[in-house]
């Protein structure tokens, strides 16, 4: 991460609290929290009984994702328009909401639990509500390292450090060439190829994957 500076979408790995310490020289970097994960722990109190508290936490955060589901496919700056508009009051009165509830249920229940888990990463849930680009949850970037993590036992011998930087850098051109819907072995062909014959390093944005669909059909 050394020199990134941006938005990072996140789950609550306390591993990427480093990367936001105020002790770390660098970038800005700020993360973006997946409300899957909170909305989750909620689900898992209502399966146990009556819990009228956390199935209300539910049906707020589903009304979020309802309101995603109609703004999906629209352009950045028209989804961050349609979150500020619909989802901003929603997300201000489900923060009254976890206040007061937190303050009348105990701490170390289940539910004030869950509870404490929403309330920690509140800043970082709030993050999508400023950037259109941002996703409300991080369940795409997961189902797109499991690959990766089913072959996490075949990696664990590369032989060397840098064969392994090697093959992590490969794994994450061949996921992103398939979120962009590219077919990973014809990029990696025409890239390589492109790089041998001396594509210009001052021009290496045009061989990134969501480019490549623009550079072969110009």
């Amino acid at each position: 991460m050394q020199g990134f500076s941006g938005i990072l979408q996140v789950d609550g790995y306390a591993g990427y609290n480093r990367l936001i310490a105020p002790e770390r020289v660098g970038p800005d970097i700020h993360l973006a929290y997946c409300w899957a994960h909170g909305r989750r722990k909620l689900v898992e109190i209502t399966r146990n009984g009556s819990a009228p508290i956390a199935e209300d936490g539910v049906k707020r955060i589903g009304e979020l994702y309802r309101i995603e589901a109609e703004l999906r496919g629209l352009n950045p700056k028209a989804r961050l328009a349609g979150r500020q508009e619909r989802s901003a009051p929603l997300v201000a009165d489900m923060q009254a909401w976890l206040v007061h509830h937190r303050a009348r249920v105990a701490t170390k229940s289940p539910l004030g639990e869950a509870l404490a888990y929403i309330a920690k990463y509140w800043d970082g849930l709030k993050l999508f509500l400023t950037d259109g680009r941002i996703e409300i949850d991080n369940n795409t970037v997961e189902r797109t390292i499991r690959p990766i993590a089913l072959n996490r036992k075949n990696a664990l011998f590369a032989g060397h450090d840098a064969g392994a930087e090697n093959w992590a850098t490969i794994a994450s051109l061949i996921e992103t060439c398939k979120f962009n819907a590219v077919d990973p072995l014809t990029y990696l062909t025409a890239t390589l190829t492109a790089i041998v014959n001396g594509h210009r390093q001052s021009c290496i944005d045009e061989l990134l994957p969501w480019n490549y669909s623009g550079r072969t059909n110009g």
